[in-house]
């Protein structure tokens, strides 16, 4: 959401509105990674996630394909010391896409043996790796973990406390919706929420998507859920306006 905004300039604003974390995508530019590590100092900010592998179709990230897991792992242990300069708890994490001619059934397995294999790196470290699903309809056309079913069933087979979901609440509305009951039946298998409103991916109340309904559910859940919830959408009201507008809407304290 403010990926585009200087990093000193970004956390500033997030503390000046009162917020207490953030996730960061570029930490592979090291003048980036180097800034964030300066700059998080003067403020009480957390970097709850960065992005572990480089991004849906890159070489590297496909967990599926058994010839990509050396490169996985690779990119893996990079972003876990990166993530370790922020004191930061969970990577992104992103299957890449379907191998054509491949079952399912042995791309999930392929999938599973790649977290298995990640997962004492992530233990050792203290860190978890968050695998999102998204939307094949609209974003990522091929992608392999499109359904909260083969998510649950991802992160059950995988057996890591190191290993969760990252539940994209945008992608899984384009999906299948049902979003409150699919966040109840598997909040013990999430680790980290992303938001954004359909259509458009703006920000809540935007869309179809009442957000003042998922985040009561969540909140009603209690210690269940300890992790964050992040924002990723293209914000139609000014910035500084909107950021205000999500802590209301957020807050059931």
């Amino acid at each position: 959401m403010l990926g585009r905004m200087p990093v000193a300039e970004a956390l500033a604003l997030l503390a000046r509105q009162g917020y207490d974390a953030y996730e960061m995508f570029d930490w592979r530019d090291p003048k980036v990674l180097e800034t964030f590590v300066a700059e998080r100092q003067k403020y009480p900010l957390v970097c709850e996630c960065l992005v572990g592998n480089k991004g849906v179709t890159a070489p590297g990230c496909g967990l599926v394909n058994p010839r990509e897991r050396e490169e996985f792992l690779h990119q893996t242990s990079l972003a876990i010391d990166a993530a370790k300069k922020v004191d930061c708890p969970q990577l992104v994490t992103l299957t890449g896409n379907e191998l054509g001619g491949m079952p399912r059934s042995e791309q999930m397995s392929n999938a599973v043996a790649a977290l298995r294999a990640a997962a004492p790196l992530l233990k050792k470290n203290g860190i978890t790796a968050v695998v999102e699903i998204l939307n094949t309809y609209v974003n990522h056309a091929g992608y392999f973990l499109y359904s909260v079913r083969d998510g649950a069933e991802l992160i059950d087979r995988v057996g890591s406390p190191n290993v969760k979901l990252l539940f994209d609440i945008y992608h899984v509305q384009i999906m299948e919706g049902n979003l409150i009951e699919n966040i109840r039946s598997n909040l013990d298998r999430i680790g980290h929420f992303h938001i954004g409103d359909v259509p458009g991916r703006h920000e809540p109340g935007t869309g179809e998507i009442n957000y003042r309904n998922v985040f009561k559910a969540i909140y009603e859940l209690g210690d269940r859920f300890k992790g964050a919830a992040a924002l990723e959408y293209g914000p139609l009201a000014p910035l500084e306006r909107n950021l205000a507008e999500m802590r209301e809407m957020s807050n059931f304290a």
